[in-house]
């Protein structure tokens, strides 16, 4: 029997849970969500601030309350993937929740940015009123919050995706991290003695002056993280830049700043929003369904998703166990496939391809995959759990020994 309106919602949602798992710039929080306050005083530097505490700076950050803005924000992103041409299309429909998606759903565009540099618009007025505009060579794709509605718009396919904007739209923001602030909220989420943070001098970002937080982790032993810098506006506390950059040493992972920015009120007109004539209009409650019955024709007739007397819920749902403590944190996600590596997307057989982009490795737990990039590894066992952290190999394969 096919699941119901709510439970398609259910199942929707733990699509994007999990997908969120899978998107570095997500991991990139999970890393970095533990941090100890040691108290260190600015360095002298250009431009000549008063001096402050790690403390209070992040106290700053915390109590920061900018509801007005607009700006460029450049996003770099090098995690060091191999470039997997026509494929990557192919996952970025399938993490929006299939190929029958709309291109215009805000889930399609997190693969995007996790890789290369992309340069986006955004602009709030308050609560209700978001924008944030993801600016290409020949299209642009924007993501509007107005009251009640959440519209997302490919230029590129005239497709346009319509939702409502649930949690006063703080689903639809979440989906899309935009701003050096998107990326601070989720290193600075949580606080322990793992972690050494101080003030490391100012700068001057976006044409603003600001203090520099910068994080790093006590004892680098498991974790491929190496630091994170913070610049902080020092008048509004705003985070202007956040820059993250592996214990490998190199180029940073993530690089996102404003390269300009104004507080004033953007005008009313920049968060209105008509679909253009003859686009391609998606509803997120049909898209929902569209996502329920994909899924169940891909199960079969003896994999349904929900019987009468049976119990239904997807692995998603539940969220992963976390192994480990601070930037050792591992995501243990059990997904419920033996095997190993999914041999289909629907597409043709994956498995042989996906395997040869991985390291083979064996413990007590078995057998399994390791994926490496230079912040986030994952370890698939044939025995359906996924490892996810960023963290060595070698840590991967201790916890998934431990057999928990």
């Amino acid at each position: 029997m096919a699941p119901n309106d709510s439970e398609a919602d259910d199942l929707r949602t733990g699509r994007r849970k999990a997908a969120r798992y899978v998107v570095p710039v997500t991991v990139v929080g999970v890393a970095a969500a533990t941090i100890g306050l040691v108290p260190a005083l600015a360095a002298s530097g250009d431009p000549d601030l008063p001096k402050i505490t790690a403390q209070q700076l992040i106290e700053k950050i915390a109590k920061s309350d900018v509801q007005q803005l607009s700006g460029t924000v450049k996003v770099s992103t090098d995690l060091g993937l191999p470039n997997l041409g026509g494929l990557e299309s192919g996952l970025a429909s399938g993490v929006a929740g299939g190929g029958d998606g709309s291109s215009a759903d805000p889930m399609s565009k997190l693969p995007e940015l996790a890789s290369g540099t992309h340069t986006l618009r955004v602009a709030a007025d308050g609560e209700d009123r978001q924008k944030v505009s993801l600016i290409e060579s020949a299209a642009e794709y924007s993501l509007i919050h107005n009251g009640k509605d959440v519209w997302g718009y490919d230029s590129k396919s005239n497709e346009v995706f319509h939702g409502t904007a649930a949690d006063g739209g703080e689903k639809h923001r979440d989906e899309v991290p935009a701003t050096p602030k998107d990326f601070a909220d989720e290193a600075l989420k949580a606080v322990d003695d793992t972690t050494s943070v101080k003030v490391d001098g100012t700068a001057q970002v976006a044409g603003r002056d600001a203090y520099k937080l910068v994080i790093e982790p006590k004892h680098a032993s498991g974790t491929t993280v190496g630091a994170i810098s913070i610049a902080v506006d020092a008048k509004t506390g705003l985070p202007l830049k956040f820059t993250l950059t592996p214990a490998s040493g190199g180029a940073a992972v993530v690089d996102a700043g404003f390269t300009q920015v104004s507080f004033a009120k953007p005008a009313a007109s920049t968060f209105d929003f008509t679909p253009p004539k003859g686009a391609k209009v998606t509803e997120e409650k049909d898209a929902a369904k569209d996502v329920t019955k994909d899924a169940e024709r891909k199960a079969g007739p003896d994999r349904q998703f929900h019987e009468p007397g049976a119990s239904h819920k997807d692995p998603a749902e539940s969220g992963p166990k976390v192994l480990g403590k601070g930037w050792n944190s591992i995501a243990v996600i059990d997904t419920g496939n033996k095997g190993g590596i999914p041999s289909s997307s629907g597409k043709g057989d994956l498995s042989g391809f996906l395997g040869s982009l991985g390291d083979q490795v064996s413990g007590k737990f078995g057998k399994g995959t390791v994926f490496s990039t230079r912040l986030v590894n994952a370890l698939i066992t044939d025995n359906g759990k996924v490892y996810v952290g960023a963290v060595t190999k070698d840590t991967l394969v201790k916890a998934a020994n431990t057999g928990q």
